[in-house]
């Protein structure tokens, strides 16, 4: 039934999902170009909290639980698994608080309206995968950007999407690079769950009904902990909320 009824709301949720970025693309290079970083941060927060609940097009639920006072006057580095592409509005929402930015490829910076534009003015890192040089150039930038403005970044360590939902191993190159450039960064596992259902059946039909969930788990102080053992605890932790031990 959920596929049956994703033939019949997949439609209307791509229009509604496509409508609310091109509204938002012209919004975001005003609010950049007239008001600077603030205003241009206030739209994309606008942006992705509608992206984000777009989802009830689809009958799909989305919650958000952080039992952690998290610190707002130090960078995170936010590390979670990867199910879809709808897991990245919903962490620039809820996460909004502590200006959280992302690693993304240089290819999604044109070409997309609203993504293309953020990716390219938002203060994320945006990297060449088949130039190692500039990515490392490109990811201790944003280290910088973080030490100087505690702002965080969210990283995917598995290095691409969980289509099957089965957690891949993590890669420690992300964690180890950040905390090279900021060494006090707080870092914070999130663990998502069923995302990678609404794409089980590719672009269309997307499916319906699910329980879409943002958990925040114990953050971990890096002092005295090799990169390496950080990323073997985020995953430990993330597989026991998905019941992959």
């Amino acid at each position: 039934m959920s596929k049956f009824f994703g033939y019949i709301l997949s439609p209307i949720f791509y229009f509604f999902f496509g409508l609310t970025l091109c509204i938002f693309h012209p919004i975001q290079w005003v609010c950049y170009k007239f008001f600077g970083y603030k205003a241009h941060k206030i739209s994309v927060d606008a942006l992705n909290f509608f992206l984000t609940y777009c989802q009830v097009f689809l009958l799909n639920s989305v919650s958000f639980k952080n039992s952690f006072d998290l610190p707002t006057d130090r960078p995170i580095i936010f590390a979670s698994n990867h199910q879809s592409m709808y897991d990245i509005p919903s962490l620039i929402w809820f996460l909004r608080k502590h200006h959280a930015k992302f690693i993304s490829k240089i290819e999604l910076t044109k070409g997309i309206p609203s993504i293309s534009i953020n990716l390219r003015l938002g203060g994320g890192a945006n990297i060449d995968r088949k130039d190692n040089k500039q990515a490392i150039s490109e990811i201790i930038k944003l280290g910088r950007r973080m030490k100087d403005n505690n702002w965080s970044t969210v990283i995917f360590p598995e290095g691409t999407r969980a289509k099957d939902g089965r957690l891949k191993t993590f890669q420690f190159g992300g964690v180890a690079t950040l905390l090279k450039v900021v060494p006090n960064a707080l870092v914070v596992p999130v663990a998502i769950e069923n995302s990678w259902k609404i794409v089980r059946f590719g672009l269309f039909p997307l499916t319906t009904g699910h329980g879409l969930k943002w958990t925040v788990l114990q953050p971990i102080e890096p002092a005295c902990k090799a990169p390496e053992e950080i990323t073997l605890q985020i995953e430990t932790e993330i597989r026991k909320v998905l019941g992959q031990i």
